[in-house]
């Protein structure tokens, strides 16, 4: 297993973009360099996941968040088009690093909003997107042409769980956690038509993140606290 990470070198809260940010409530840049560090070293010598590394930018707090840079599937590349502007930045350091090491990238319509795979997830055989706060519904059907696969589409309704893998974490084939207020009814009715053994997060492990994990073989790692 490979991922991609971003060191929190100019990390902070330097814009809103969802209800969870406050300019008022700054992160610690100490503590948060910590954080990522542990996790690092969890990935890399306790589950022995190869890690890249793409460089922080100035300016680019939230790169960090490194799944919202696009899609990889099968050595392709689909870029992310961002909602919001202060985010957009991001694109072109995602797509010169995918680029360097190889991979066929695409770019979608400016006018398709599209957050990667912050709301593009794969539960066993099936691919699930999720739409209407961060990303838009228009783009699944072409990125369902570029990868060659069918991609059911999930309507977001809660702000404050505004990316898919808030929401929605894939355990393995047939298996996956899911916060059910994060969605309408009708993407509830798709996952449960879709996925047979779907474990409903409460209230309070959603707002910690819990569905927000990484799923390596027969571990997870989820958020401490």
């Amino acid at each position: 297993m490979k991922l991609l990470m971003c060191p929190p070198t100019y990390y902070g809260i330097e814009y809103e973009i969802n209800p969870w940010m406050s300019r008022s409530q700054q992160s610690n840049p100490r503590e948060a360099g910590a954080q990522w560090d542990g996790l690092r070293r969890l990935l890399q010598e306790q589950l022995a996941i190869d890690l890249q590394l793409i460089e922080s930018q100035p300016g680019l707090p939230d790169m960090v968040f490194t799944a919202n840079g696009g899609l990889v599937w099968d050595h392709k590349f689909i870029v992310s088009n961002f909602r919001y502007e202060v985010r957009r930045g991001e694109a072109a350091h995602f797509e010169e690093w995918f680029r360097n090491w190889g991979f066929n990238v695409t770019r979608l319509p400016p006018e398709m909003y599209f957050e990667g795979e912050g709301d593009l997830l794969k539960c066993g055989d099936t691919w699930f997107a999720g739409y209407h706060i961060r990303s838009d519904i228009i783009a699944h059907q072409n990125i369902a042409e570029i990868i060659e696969q069918e991609i059911l589409s999930l309507e977001l309704t809660n702000d404050w769980y505004y990316h898919l893998d808030t929401c929605f974490c894939p355990l393995r084939q047939g298996q996956a956690l899911f916060y059910p207020p994060a969605f309408d009814s009708y993407a509830r009715k798709v996952l449960e038509d879709n996925i047979p053994r779907l474990i409903a997060v409460p209230d309070d492990e959603a707002a910690r993140f819990a569905c927000n994990a990484i799923v390596a073989g027969d571990s997870i790692v989820m958020n401490d606290g």
